[in-house]
């Protein structure tokens, strides 16, 4: 199927979630190894992974932001998300979730790269936020890659854990 893509990298397209993805939404949500670290029963179930997918779609609505959809450039297969989403005045956060078929693969970096890169110069966002499971080994390792630094941490509710939080300025304006 033929996607709508609005941002691309060399090996990723990014297009939008729209109502008729319930399917790639299972595929991604519906797979326990990734959800186990975003929710405390490791799994999502049928009307949470609706719900995630109605939110995503609600986020775009209203603020031309979603963990948008990823797909692999060359055979269209579903990669996972990568996105921005609220998180406080002035400052997004960034996350992603990728099928564990494209893990270990250099697709999270690649893709929250091009995130970045659409945060600091088109929205022109002065910091990004991200969290991880702090039993969420390989997240940390891409924040820091990244560039993120380490802030505090906070507590999130769907999984009752205290979150390692990191955060990303935008320097280019500084100096």
């Amino acid at each position: 199927m033929e996607r709508f893509s609005f941002m691309e990298t060399q090996r990723i397209i990014f297009s939008h979630w729209n109502s008729e993805d319930l399917p790639l939404a299972r595929l991604l949500w519906g797979d326990p190894q990734v959800t186990r670290y975003i929710c405390a029963r490791e799994y999502f179930l049928d009307e949470e992974i609706e719900a995630r997918l109605a939110l995503e779609i609600q986020n775009q609505q209203n603020h031309q932001l979603q963990y948008w959809p990823i797909f692999h450039k060359e055979c269209g297969e579903l990669i996972g998300c990568c996105g921005l989403r609220p998180h406080n005045e002035g400052c997004l956060e960034l996350g992603f979730h990728l099928r564990p078929a494209f893990w270990h693969q250099g697709y999270a970096i690649e893709a929250a790269l091009q995130v970045i890169r659409y945060a600091f110069d088109s929205l022109k966002i002065e910091k990004l936020f991200a969290g991880h499971n702090p039993n969420n080994i390989a997240s940390r390792r891409v924040l820091e890659k990244l560039g993120f630094h380490f802030i505090s941490e906070e507590f999130y509710e769907p999984t009752g854990l205290y979150h390692p939080s990191y955060e990303l300025t935008n320097n280019i304006n500084e100096g």
